[in-house]
């Protein structure tokens, strides 16, 4: 495993390099791609960033200034937040024998890459790109906002209990370049589209409980997606809202990719390991935040998840 100097004395050698983000890119992934690569060209390397079919309306400002041109033929492969080639896009996957440096901060991270570096105590990939972006030179403004993108969406603009001092340190830092993260926050976190807010009605007006109200299930089904005309952009971090009840300290957010095909994101409290919860299911994440895919009707779905849930927490009420 790499250190942060290694590192970046290793990214001192590439050149021709793409970067690979994961499926459903959320900001972390998709912030630290795109400063790494602003990074990688402030040193006169080529870099760009594989195109990613799952971009919302909410990171692709961040991302298509640095999207590969179609036939671009990399030298060498960098993947940023990924814990596992499962998570490659489908263009991806035939880069996943070829990573040659893998950076992430997922406990369940697989090191998949021929060389690798992960920091699983850091609230966001972004802190640690943060560090070898530093160790490579100045942190210019090209790179600082959407590092901050990163930072600020995975830590729920700095809610979580994953947010360190450490986050904030970085996050001031990154502030001090003079980025806009007023309209960042803006746009993330106090902006919601009409669509957005009635998905979310229908999750909870849907909701169950279990395990004497602590536990709650919510749905979003491709029958909601459909009725509403909703988007990926409108669905993005949908598995924030069950945290927010009052009560809860575990909340399990069923989205319907295919039919009987379930995305699985699970957000909990000290008292249960999320990663623990879904190791049952595959997939991966932390302690508090974790998730995997279930191909199986929803009922059994719940069973298991159920079961799994019950499993790992001591106190769990029947």
């Amino acid at each position: 495993m790499l250190t942060v100097a290694e590192t970046a004395a290793l990214l001192r050698t590439f050149d021709n390099i793409l970067i690979l983000t994961h499926i459903r890119p959320d900001g972390d992934t998709v912030g630290c791609a795109a400063a790494l690569c602003a990074g990688l060209r402030a040193l006169g390397k080529t870099a760009y960033l594989l195109p990613n079919p799952g971009l919302t309306d909410t990171t692709t400002p961040y991302f298509m200034p640095y999207a590969a041109p179609a036939g671009f033929v990399p030298d060498k492969v960098v993947s940023t937040d990924i814990a596992t080639v499962g998570l490659f896009p489908e263009n991806a996957k035939p880069y996943a024998q070829r990573v040659d440096l893998a950076i992430d901060h997922h406990p369940s991270f697989e090191r998949f890459g021929k060389a690798n570096i992960v920091r699983p105590e850091a609230a966001a990939c972004g802190e640690l790109i943060y560090d070898i972006l530093a160790e490579l030179g100045p942190i210019t403004a090209d790179m600082a906002l959407p590092l901050y993108v990163a930072i600020s969406t995975d830590t729920g603009c700095f809610a979580y209990n994953n947010t360190t001092a450490q986050t904030h340190a970085v996050a001031a830092a990154l502030m001090r370049t003079g980025i806009d993260f007023k309209t960042v926050n803006k746009v993330f976190f106090r902006t919601k589209t009409r669509k957005r807010m009635a998905l979310e009605a229908d999750m909870l007006n849907n909701m169950e409980f279990y395990d004497g109200g602590r536990v709650v299930f919510l749905y979003v089904p491709m029958s909601l997606m459909a009725r509403l005309e909703a988007t990926e952009s409108d669905a993005e971090e949908l598995s924030s809202l069950g945290g927010q009840i009052e009560g809860t300290d575990c909340a399990v957010t069923f989205r319907e990719l295919r039919p009987n095909v379930w995305k699985l994101s699970v957000r909990t409290g000290p008292r249960i390991n999320a990663t623990n919860v879904r190791a049952l299911l595959g997939g991966g994440g932390h302690a508090a935040a974790a998730g995997c895919t279930v191909e199986a009707p929803l009922a059994d779905v719940k069973h298991r998840i159920l079961r799994s849930i019950a499993q790992n927490a001591p106190d769990f009420a029947e």
